[in-house]
C-alpha cells in the first residue's frame, strides 16, 4: 500500500465495519467513557472472544463499577461474575489488585499517562493505549495482533512486533485515524483479513494491499 492509499483505505474500512458490531471495549467506552471500566474490560478481553467479554463486563459492572466497589467484592464473587473469560481466575486477582493499586496510589483515579499505567499490573501497551485513546480521547495508537497483521500485510508497515508497528504508524499514519484505527482493523480481521486463509475474494482493499506473507486465501 502507498503511503497516498491510507485515506481511500480507511474510507473503505469504515462503511465495511457498519456491518459487524462493535468490539466489547469499545461498546464500554461508548456507553461510560469511564476509564476504569475500559481497563477493567480490557484485561477481561484478552485470549476472551467479545461475546463473552460482553456478558462478563455486565456482570461484573453490575456488582460494582469503581475501584473502591471492585476492590471490595471477594475474588470468588469476582471470579463468579467473569467466568468463562479465560483466564479468569488470575483475571479477577489482577483487577482486584490494580483497583487497590488505583486507589492507595493514584488516589482513585486511572492515570492518563502511558507511563504510568504501564508501572500497572497486568497492562501491557496495548491496553494502555485504549485506555488512553477510548477512555481519556487522548491521541494514541493501539496495536493488537490484527493491526499488526494487516498493515504489514498491507507493505504499509515492515515490522517484526506490535510495538515496532506502533512506532512505525505513529512516524506514518496520519494522527486523524490514530484512535480508530485499532476498531476498524480489528473488525476487519476477524471477519474479512484473518490470520489464515483471509478472504481476499471479498476484500475491497484488495487493489491496495500487497499481500505480504499470504500464501492461501479464499
Amino acid at each position: 500500500m502507498r503511503k497516498e492509499d491510507i485515506h481511500k483505505a480507511i474510507k473503505i474500512l469504515i462503511a465495511e465495519v457498519r456491518r459487524w458490531n462493535t468490539p466489547a471495549v469499545g461498546l464500554v467506552a461508548e456507553r461510560t467513557r469511564d476509564p476504569f471500566k475500559v481497563l477493567v474490560s480490557c484485561i477481561l478481553s484478552l485470549r476472551t472472544k467479545d461475546r463473552t467479554t460482553e456478558k462478563a463486563n455486565d456482570r461484573l459492572f453490575a456488582l460494582g463499577s469503581t475501584p473502591e466497589e471492585i476492590a471490595g467484592l471477594p475474588f470468588k464473587k469476582i471470579e463468579k461474575a467473569i467466568f468463562p473469560v479465560g483466564f479468569y481466575r488470575i483475571k479477577a486477582k489482577t483487577i482486584k489488585g490494580l483497583s487497590k493499586t488505583i486507589i492507595n496510589k493514584y488516589r482513585s483515579k486511572v492515570p492518563d499517562d502511558m507511563d504510568e499505567l504501564l508501572k500497572l499490573k497486568g497492562v501491557g501497551r496495548k491496553t494502555a493505549n485504549l485506555v488512553l485513546t477510548l477512555g481519556y480521547g487522548k491521541l494514541g495508537i493501539c496495536v493488537d495482533t490484527h493491526v499488526h497483521r494487516i498493515v504489514n500485510r498491507w507493505g504499509y508497515a515492515r515490522t517484526k512486533n506490535p510495538f515496532e508497528t506502533e512506532i512505525a504508524l505513529r512516524e506514518k499514519l496520519p494522527k486523524k485515524y490514530w484512535i480508530e484505527i485499532n476498531n476498524l482493523l480489528v473488525l476487519y480481521g476477524q471477519n474479512i483479513c484473518k490470520p489464515i486463509s483471509p478472504l481476499c475474494s471479498k476484500c475491497r482493499l484488495f487493489k491496495y494491499c500487497k499481500r505480504v506473507g499470504v500464501g492461501r486465501s479464499r
